[in-house]
C-alpha cells in the first residue's frame, strides 16, 4: 500500500502543521515571558512556571480548534528545553560529561517521539481516539476535562518525570561512572524498543490488514505493549543518571514512579478495553501473550 497522500489531503496536512507551529511557537514565547518572571525564584520553580503557561497557550489552540491533539506534540516537545534549561541555568555545577550524555538522550527520544507523532498526524480533522471516547463520555464538561486531563496533567506528570534531570545536570558532582552507563543502557534502550515498536506497528497499518487483524510479528507477538514499556524504560533511565549524579534522592524516583502508575493504570487498560471492542481476537491474545515483558508466547 502506497504511503502517499493527495494533493488535497497534502495542502490540508500542511496547514494543519503551519497551525501546530504557530501554536508552538506562541507557546514558547508565552513560556519565555512567564519564566522571565520567575527568574529570581528556584531554577525549578522558573521551569514550572513557563510550563504552566505553555501549556496553558497549547489548551487555548486546542480549544479554539475543538482539537486537543494540539497537545500531543507537547509531551516530547517540552522535555528539552527544560533539560537543557537546568544544565545552564545560574549556579549549576553539573559534570560537563554527563550533562552532554543525558541532553543527548533527551534529544533522540524528542525527536523520534515527535517524529513518530508527526507521521501519523493527518491534519486539524484528527484527533486522538482517546480524546474522542472522553468527550462522548463527558459531554458538555468535556473542555474541563480536556483542560485537567488532557492537557495539564501529562504536563504534570511529565515535568515529574523530569525532576532528576535537576541533580544529574545542575547539582550532582560525581564523576561519570558504571551508573551512569547503566542508566544510558536503560535510556537508550526504552527509546530502541519504542521505535521498533512503532515502526512495525506503522507498517502493519500501512500494509492494509483485514478487519480485526491483530500484529503478532517482531515485539509484538512477545509484549502486548512494547512501545509503552520502552516510555517507562526511558524515564526509569532518567531517574538512574540522577543516582548516578548525586546519591538517591527520593524526589527524582517520584516522576518515574507517577509514569509507571499512569501507563499501567490508565494508559494500558484504556488500550486493552479498545482492542477487545475492536479485535474479535484479542482475548485470547491475552491469554498468551505478555502484558509488557517481551517473553515467549504461551501455547494456544
Amino acid at each position: 500500500m502506497s504511503d502517499a497522500t493527495p494533493p488535497a489531503a497534502s495542502e490540508e496536512r500542511t496547514r494543519a502543521f503551519l497551525w501546530i507551529a504557530v501554536a508552538y511557537l506562541a507557546a514558547l514565547a508565552v513560556g519565555l515571558v512567564a519564566g522571565i518572571a520567575f527568574g529570581g525564584r528556584h531554577p525549578i520553580e522558573t521551569a514550572l512556571a513557563a510550563d504552566v503557561a505553555a501549556t496553558a497557550t497549547i489548551f487555548a489552540f486546542s480549544f479554539a480548534f475543538r482539537n486537543s491533539s494540539f497537545y500531543d506534540a507537547y509531551w516530547s516537545v517540552a522535555p528539552p528545553a527544560i533539560a537543557l534549561w537546568f544544565a545552564l541555568a545560574p549556579g549549576g555545577a553539573g559534570v560537563v560529561a554527563r550533562e552532554i550524555l543525558v541532553i543527548a538522550l533527551v534529544l533522540l527520544w524528542a525527536v523520534r517521539l515527535t517524529a513518530n507523532w508527526a507521521r501519523g498526524w493527518t491534519g486539524l480533522d484528527h484527533e486522538d481516539w482517546r480524546y474522542v471516547d472522553l468527550q462522548r463520555k463527558s459531554g458538555r464538561l468535556y473542555w474541563l476535562v480536556s483542560f485537567t486531563g488532557i492537557h495539564f496533567f501529562p504536563t504534570a506528570i511529565v515535568f515529574l518525570g523530569l525532576l532528576p534531570l535537576w541533580p544529574a545536570l545542575a547539582t550532582g558532582t560525581r564523576p561519570l561512572g558504571w551508573l551512569d552507563a547503566a542508566a544510558a543502557l536503560v535510556t537508550l534502550s526504552g527509546v530502541a524498543l519504542e521505535l521498533l515498536a512503532d515502526d512495525a506497528l506503522r507498517r502493519f497499518r500501512l500494509s492494509d490488514p483485514p478487519p480485526g487483524a491483530i500484529l503478532e510479528s517482531g515485539l509484538w507477538a512477545w509484549s502486548r505493549h512494547p512501545n509503552y514499556l520502552g516510555e517507562m524504560l526511558f524515564w526509569i533511565g532518567l531517574a538512574l543518571f540522577s543516582l548516578a549524579a548525586a546519591g538517591f534522592v527520593w524526589w527524582a524516583w517520584v516522576g518515574a514512579a507517577a509514569m509507571i502508575a499512569m501507563f499501567v493504570g490508565v494508559s494500558i487498560p484504556m488500550k486493552e478495553r479498545r482492542m477487545l471492542e475492536r479485535r474479535p481476537g484479542y482475548a485470547e491474545r491475552r491469554e498468551r501473550v505478555s502484558l509488557l515483558v517481551p517473553l515467549p508466547p504461551r501455547r494456544r
